[in-house]
């Protein structure tokens, strides 16, 4: 039986797993911990996609609002393929089980979000995420031929000892975080699908595992990257003092009416529009600061509105401005983000009668590494993709989201190259004397490695990776601070390789090792930027 390892357990890595097992592969998913705390699982807005293949006028719309959220930089044979494919993959996610809010009279309740000119987007109230997730993993527990081994953390890819010039990976190295012990694994095809780098940045809405991991072990294999500049960060993270995590308020809610104010005009607002005790408070749309950057106002593309928050909270000092939703019908707020509201009611906030405190966080990675149609990942210096090593969801670059990605297009983009790796790799198992036995490979290297047994200063080295590229490398950038990141970065690079030359490698090490790989590749990336586009905003190129 053929066999293949998933690395990471979002909807990509759980898509891929399911479809590779139906077809007869032996199939392991390994994450370093819970399955839950995915980026996927966090996913409040949803996922967009046209199920009417006959519906060209939705689907050709759909096309063009992706390709103007990326700023010209999409690859538009890649957007095509990707939106043309939609219904099919999401009938694929209804037919595992997954529930999708539908309309009282038949249907789907279709949400709208920014930079979308119309209602496209299947949700589960605000709850997307967790409802695909519990929909994949029923059916894994259900299906005899995936093992599922979490609290387990993928080191570094395995390359196979040749003189080829194409890089053969034949397996990986992983630590059992609860054993202690590095196990060496051997698979016929290997499917990043480890998430993005949330976790470069101080403010950030994805959970602590994104830590850019698969990037990185496929950068030290060989693997080529692109469009490592971008990073999108969500305009609208809930910024109250007593929050020491980034949530997500999730860009819905602005398609539902809510509306960014700085705080001075949030207070004349209220105490002026006021209608009769009990009455309706009139719209505030065309109040928002968010008009002087686009006159789509607060339903903006992320990036324009994260521009103009962060431009708003510079001048004013303050941290943070309001979304309001005072004007919003109370109870069908509450039956359509039931999570929010719960969740805001924890910090003493009530939505629809209280202004939301947010500021932009660090929200998706929409550079990645290099992959052709079906995510095979492909080699840096060379016009060829290694061998048995695919790339699918936020760690990968496909060229669908281009300069900018287009709201609730990640999901979709997921499945779409989940279900292609999958098939490739199904109609493409290894011939007769080409199976991988971890017998073969050669052990980690453990010898003369000692325990470490201070992390205090790994803590310090990870809090100052992300200040400075909170600080240097963020929603806006200057020439003389990313030249002052790249030599922090670098000192940062050389100490903690010394650490890991002399170490077994522990959790936070490892992780510490890859998210100072991939801060140097952002900053150098951003360098070499010499155009304002989409997510890269430079000052100084203006």
């Amino acid at each position: 039986m053929p066999s293949a390892i998933i690395v990471g357990s979002g909807i990509a890595g759980l898509f891929a797993a399911i479809s590779c097992a139906d077809a007869g592969w032996n199939v392991q998913i390994v994450t370093k911990s819970d399955p839950s705390d995915s980026s996927t699982n966090f996913a409040q807005g949803g996922i967009a996609g046209i199920l009417d293949k006959t519906d060209g006028a939705g689907i050709e719309s759909h096309i063009a609002d992706t390709l103007k959220s990326g700023d010209g930089h999409c690859d538009e044979a890649v957007v095509r393929g990707i939106v043309e494919e939609a219904g099919d993959r999401i009938r694929d996610l209804l037919n595992i089980g997954v529930k999708f809010d539908e309309e009282e009279g038949g249907g789907f309740d279709l949400a709208k979000e920014g930079g979308h000119s119309s209602h496209r987007i299947l949700h589960s109230k605000d709850a997307t995420g967790a409802e695909i997730e519990r929909a994949l993993m029923q059916a894994i527990e259900n299906n005899s031929n995936i093992s599922l081994l979490p609290n387990h953390l993928v080191v570094d890819l395995i390359l196979e000892d040749n003189e080829t010039e194409i890089h053969d990976i034949v397996g990986i190295w992983c630590l059992d975080l609860d054993a202690e012990e590095m196990h060496t694994m051997a698979a016929d095809a290997i499917i990043l699908a480890t998430g993005g780098a949330g976790q470069l940045y101080s403010h950030t809405t994805n959970p602590l595992v994104a830590t850019a991991d698969g990037a990185a072990m496929a950068i030290r294999a060989g693997a080529a990257v692109k469009d490592m500049a971008f990073i999108q960060f969500h305009p609208t993270a809930l910024a109250a003092p007593s929050l020491t995590k980034a949530f997500l308020i999730t860009e819905a809610l602005r398609g539902h009416g809510a509306v960014l104010l700085d705080i001075e005009t949030h207070q004349k607002w209220k105490a002026g529009s006021s209608t009769i005790a009990g009455g309706d408070i009139e719209d505030p749309s065309s109040l928002s600061f968010t008009l002087k950057h686009s006159p789509l106002g607060s339903l903006a593309t992320r990036d324009i509105v994260a521009r103009a928050i962060d431009s708003e909270l510079k001048m004013s000092g303050r941290d943070f401005v309001y979304l309001a939703t005072e004007h919003l019908a109370h109870d069908d707020l509450h039956k359509s983000f039931p999570m929010i509201a719960e969740y805001l009611k924890t910090i003493g906030l009530e939505l629809g009668v209280d202004p939301l405190p947010v500021s932009p966080a660090a929200h998706y990675f929409v550079g990645g590494l290099e992959v052709d149609h079906v995510g095979r990942v492909r080699q840096k210096g060379i016009h060829h993709y290694m061998r048995r090593l695919f790339a699918i969801g936020e760690v990968a670059c496909t060229g669908m989201h281009g300069a900018n990605r287009l709201a609730s297009n990640s999901l979709l983009e997921a499945v779409v190259y989940a279900h292609r790796a999958a098939k490739y790799v199904i109609e493409n198992p290894p011939t007769e004397g080409e199976e991988v036995n971890a017998i073969d490979l050669p052990r980690w290297r453990a010898d003369k490695l000692s325990t470490l047994r201070e992390h205090g200063h790994l803590r310090h080295d990870r809090e100052a990776i992300q200040a400075t590229m909170t600080h240097d490398v963020g929603i806006v950038k200057r020439d003389y601070r990313l030249q002052r990141a790249s030599r922090r970065l670098a000192l940062l690079a050389d100490e903690v390789d010394r650490i890991w030359q002399r170490c077994k490698p522990t959790r936070d090490l490892v992780e510490l090792r890859n998210l100072i790989l991939i801060a140097k590749e952002v900053c150098y990336a951003s360098i070499a930027m010499k155009v304002n586009i989409g997510l890269h905003w430079n000052d100084d190129l203006i």
